[in-house]
């Protein structure tokens, strides 16, 4: 009796077909899965070592500092709290260390290992740096790297494709400028 393809295939039993193991594929696998681990341990030692705090930001937050906050900087997914006067964004790495790592918000390989200085002046104004090497959008208004600008409170602010809203914390910003115009006149005296 002469079969056809549709007998035969018919015939076969799917269970009895197996690919024979591939050790390349296998060990691939394991050292990829061995290294995101490592990257895992990795990030975890490197939390405690960051500069400003990250908190989850669920929808309906609204923005509530203390009196050790001078701003936000608020994204889709996480805010960091600005704490000191001067902070560092950017793209952090093994043997780069920044205040604001920008990984944490979305895709960042396009933002530079340090891109942008935010700074609290003695004017109790905000500046904006760019240090990297693309343009960062404040306002829809491109910074070129070397070029500065002050940030206001509801900035938009943008490196690469992640969107933030720069937040002030007015209270606090008044009272920094209340102390310096005060001790400003009792030196002049």
């Amino acid at each position: 009796q002469v079969l056809d393809f549709y007998d035969g295939e018919e015939q076969v039993v799917d269970a009895e077909l197996h690919e024979p193991e591939d050790a390349t594929l296998n060990l691939e696998l394991f050292n990829g899965e061995r290294n995101a681990k490592q990257e895992m341990r990795r990030m975890e030692a490197e939390v405690a070592r960051w500069q400003v705090l990250v908190d989850q930001v669920t929808g309906a937050i609204t923005t509530e500092f203390d009196n050790q906050t001078l701003a936000v900087l608020r994204g889709r997914l996480v805010r960091y709290l600005m704490r000191s006067r001067e902070i560092t964004v950017g793209r952090a790495a093994k043997d780069h260390v920044v205040d604001v790592d920008l990984t944490l918000e979305g895709p960042a390989s396009k933002i530079s290992r340090r891109q942008a200085l935010i700074k609290l002046k003695h004017t109790a104004q905000f500046h904006l740096a760019n240090e990297g090497n693309r343009p960062v959008i404040v306002n829809g208004t491109p910074v070129l790297s070397g070029e500065s600008i002050i940030l206001h409170n509801n900035a938009v602010v943008e490196f690469s494709n992640l969107r933030f809203t720069f937040l002030v914390n007015q209270d606090l910003i008044e009272a920094i400028r209340n102390e310096s115009t005060k001790n400003a006149h009792l030196k002049n005296m």
